[in-house]
């Protein structure tokens, strides 16, 4: 068997932006719902979901029959945790919260085996490897790992060409949700300032030649981004698009009757 080649890392190579989901809603039947919608990516988000584990790889399971790769966010990037996402048959994974040069270098260790890294040797229970079915696994894996790191802090936006220029590091990915709340502006991730701050990072980013991702769910805004340089783009979040639409057909048939009610009460 060979090792499945890593589809995400190769297409940031491309000169073209590629546009993802972000995945919320831990039932496998949404994971393949989202794998069959036509995005060129998939995000299984585990730090602000309630996946564990198991829902992680159920997800990747689901997805894996698709033509679409899927990046996995962790609740934070330990190297007890990476390790786990790795061996369960993660190959891009997308850290939180990286401020610095060194949290961005012990990431690296932690993604890579041995002589590069100090990732953990545990192939015979390992998904990934196919439980020691994928030849050459342990010399072949280190190559399809792909490292994006979270700026997502004003510390991380004055720290990003140190970030950026660690070598093992792919990409990095904005977050414009915390970083307008580092930056004072709570809940306002368009705000002008805050646009000009992930404008600024996504061409320091494409300057040292790495990937830049950001996650924008309004459309001139993604296309902005886009056109700036951004490598990926998240468009959507698939718990965010059911709660609006649900919220939308209900309104269309209930809020008058409600309505109607609570002023009978009167």
């Amino acid at each position: 068997m060979k090792l499945p080649q890593n589809k995400f890392k190769k297409a940031l190579k491309s000169n073209k932006t590629q546009f993802g989901l972000w995945m919320g809603l831990p039932d496998s039947i949404c994971a393949e719902i989202g794998a069959g919608a036509g995005f060129d990516w998939l995000l299984i988000d585990a730090e602000h979901a309630p996946y564990d584990l198991r829902g992680i790889q159920s997800h990747l399971q689901a997805i894996a029959p698709y033509d679409v790769p899927a990046l996995v966010r962790p609740p934070e990037g330990t190297t007890a945790i990476i390790k786990q996402l790795l061996d369960i048959g993660a190959q891009t994974l997308l850290i939180p919260m990286v401020n610095t040069a060194d949290q961005a270098r012990q990431l690296v260790q932690d993604s890579l085996y041995p002589p590069q890294g100090i990732r953990g040797l545990g192939t015979s229970m390992a998904r990934a490897a196919h439980w020691n079915g994928v030849e050459g696994y342990l010399q072949k894996a280190n190559d399809e790992i792909c490292l994006i790191v979270q700026a997502e802090t004003k510390q991380a936006i004055d720290n990003l060409a140190e970030i950026v220029a660690v070598d093992g590091v792919h990409g990095v990915f904005i977050g414009p949700s915390d970083l307008s709340a580092s930056m004072g502006y709570v809940g306002n991730p368009g705000h002008p300032e805050v646009v000009a701050a992930v404008e600024k990072g996504i061409e320091t980013i494409v300057k040292a030649g790495k990937a830049a991702g950001v996650l924008a769910v309004d459309k001139v805004l993604a296309e902005g981004y886009a056109a700036k340089g951004a490598s990926f783009v998240g468009v959507g979040v698939d718990a965010s698009l059911l709660a609006t639409s649900v919220r939308n057909l209900a309104n269309q048939f209930c809020s008058a009757d409600k309505d109607s009610e609570l002023t009978a009460g009167y």
